[in-house]
């Protein structure tokens, strides 16, 4: 193995995810070659609508070019970030390696705190997940759409467009905008997208080389928690068109899985979790879904 193509979205943060990918490969392989190769997703073409109106199943949207590179055999790899990928994929790949997970939580830009934020303040976000959790907590808010780029929202923040926003944490860690965080959500405030802060490596099925390498770039106690998360994810049979949140974490040499799902509205929503061994991780998952189907 001489060369590597990583096949990744064009935007600030998809290349910078890949490019982190890539400084992993080349401390592991350092006469490796790596290339990009950049994918235009239908996500990126059609930014004025939400990925629930492009597609049906909504998060097909941010992959599903990308995937058909890498089963052409154009890319060798693709690098996504987790949250944006479906629960099940297309038949001959497989997500081969978690690298270590960044910040899971939500982010509020604009204000220190969602108490601080006055009654009825415009929030940006297009998240059914957040816009339910959110208004559970504050009926009274106004949620805007937000689209487009970190940087594109953080200015609508700038220009007034909105009072503030709700972003992923990890995202703005990873392009340099930390400062611009008033708060990071706790879990019992809003729960994450299943997956959310983590990567995900997609490889074919077919190629052990590849895989044998996305060992060597796993994250264990990573992909543990996300493999739970995955399983609640799709036992509810989830996508972009259902606020549904899911978080796990190893703890004490045992496995916590939280989920989270209700309806748009905010007038319905149910949590449930449960703590297990590790090794359980996808009954974990499947677990907390049954319980919040009952709920």
């Amino acid at each position: 193995m001489k060369r590597i193509a990583i096949g990744t979205r064009g935007s600030p943060l998809a290349l910078w995810q890949a490019r982190h990918v890539a400084s992993l490969i080349r401390a592991i392989h350092p006469d490796i070659e790596i290339v990009e190769t950049i994918i235009v997703t239908s996500g990126d073409k059609f930014q004025g609508k939400t990925a629930a109106e492009i597609s049906a199943g909504g998060k097909e949207v941010w992959v599903k070019e990308i995937e058909e590179a890498l089963l052409s055999g154009a890319v060798d790899i693709a690098v996504h970030s987790l949250k944006d990928v479906p629960a099940f994929l297309p038949e001959g790949l497989v997500l081969g390696a978690f690298p270590r997970r960044a910040d899971p939580r939500d982010a509020l830009v604009g204000a220190p705190s969602l108490a601080a934020l006055p009654e009825g303040a415009r929030v940006g976000t297009t998240s059914v997940r957040r816009i339910c959790q959110l208004r559970a907590l504050r009926p009274d808010l106004q949620f805007h759409p937000l689209r487009g780029n970190v940087e594109t929202r953080l200015q609508r923040v700038n220009d007034g467009v909105v009072d503030a926003a709700i972003l992923a944490s990890a995202g703005l860690d990873r392009l340099g905008f930390s400062d611009r965080i008033g708060a990071r959500l706790g879990l019992h405030e809003v729960l994450p997208a299943v997956g959310q802060g983590s990567l995900a490596i997609e490889i074919r099925r077919d190629d052990r080389e590849r895989q044998a390498l996305g060992a060597k770039l796993n994250h264990p106690d990573t992909a543990t928690a996300v493999a739970a998360e995955r399983a609640l994810l799709a036992a509810l049979g989830g996508s972009c068109q259902t606020p549904i949140g899911g978080h796990a974490w190893l703890e004490g040499g045992l496995l916590h899985v939280h989920g989270a799902v209700g309806e748009i509205e905010g007038s319905r929503l149910q949590r449930a979790s449960v703590t297990g061994p590790a090794d359980r991780a996808v009954a974990l998952g499947e677990g907390v879904a049954l319980r919040l189907q009952h709920a």
